[in-house]
């Protein structure tokens, strides 16, 4: 019998480009553990005078995250914060009741070109912290804590597992892991963890003697006890963590009921039409742009 429920494959998007590749949410599987979104972006290669422009934006009851393995993006938020996220590194922006940011590319790597290639995801809130007042937190690839045995290296992104904690604070019980391994190598899957997956990046890895390759985000049976192996030097990701419970998505938004989503959509709205002034929802500093509400 299987160990895997669902195999899912990226849909691809062009974003003038770059290309991402959405594998959460999917119609068969919304959600792993606490992650309802999950973005690869690239790789890319930007030639010298292009690069990211992603105008600023809104979100609610949800937590992004950016990885990074090559390139660099800046962030600017309506709290302040400016901060340039390079490979290793994690941002965790907690959106709450309410957040604007931008990502873009800094002058430097626009004029020179960057090889772009990362992950984006986002966490849903449990109910109770839906509402909680937005936050950004930058913490240094240095900061996180590395699991390392013979021909593999684990870095612990946020939540726990394997004995570690990252020092990213969470809202719910999730892990999160960016793993390297040479070939042949054993990849262990956290068992005090209910909802569990990967995603591979590069290379390729069999589970139980089949045979998986770049591009398959393979979601785990509770219970199920994998034996996981790669069959080439490999680069993925292991997520997952305790379910939260149904959630809605629309747009950048993320709630438990459709009220809270027009709540949301009225807030921006309204936002917008008053300039960014006095409003539910503010600009970041020294930005004038801003992503209109969607017509659907």
């Amino acid at each position: 019998m299987s160990s895997i429920e669902i195999k899912i494959e990226p849909r691809i998007h062009d974003l003038g480009g770059f290309t991402v590749g959405r594998l959460l949410p999917y119609a068969k599987r919304r959600m792993v553990g606490p992650f309802i979104f999950f973005d690869e972006m690239g790789p890319a290669d930007f030639k010298p005078g292009t690069g990211i422009d992603v105008r600023p934006h809104p979100h609610i009851g949800l937590a992004t995250v950016t990885y990074l393995f090559e390139g660099e993006i800046r962030h600017k938020d309506d709290l302040g914060f400016d901060q340039v996220i390079r490979p290793g590194d994690v941002n965790w922006m907690t959106a709450g009741r309410g957040i604007v940011h931008s990502e873009r590319t800094d002058e430097g790597p626009r004029r020179n070109g960057q090889k772009m290639h990362g992950i984006q995801t986002w966490i849903a809130l449990p109910e109770k912290d839906a509402e909680t007042t937005p936050a950004f937190h930058h913490h240094p690839k240095s900061t996180l804590p590395v699991i390392s045995t013979g021909g593999l290296e684990m870095r612990l992104i946020a939540g726990s597992a394997f004995g570690e904690t990252s020092p990213v604070k969470t809202f719910s019980e999730m892990f999160y892991l960016g793993v390297e391994a040479q070939n042949e190598t054993v990849i262990p899957l956290p068992e005090d963890h209910e909802e569990r997956a990967l995603y591979i990046l590069e290379g390729g890895l069999s589970v139980d003697g089949e045979h998986f390759e770049r591009g398959a985000m393979l979601i785990f049976k509770p219970d199920a006890k994998p034996t996981i192996k790669t069959t080439a030097q490999t680069k993925l990701m292991l997520l997952g963590g305790a379910p939260l419970g149904k959630r809605l998505i629309w747009w950048n938004f993320v709630a438990t009921s459709n009220e809270r989503l027009e709540k949301a959509k009225t807030d921006w709205a309204l936002s917008a039409q008053a300039g960014f002034q006095d409003s539910y929802f503010s600009l970041p500093p020294d930005e004038t742009e801003h992503i209109p509400l969607p017509d659907k």
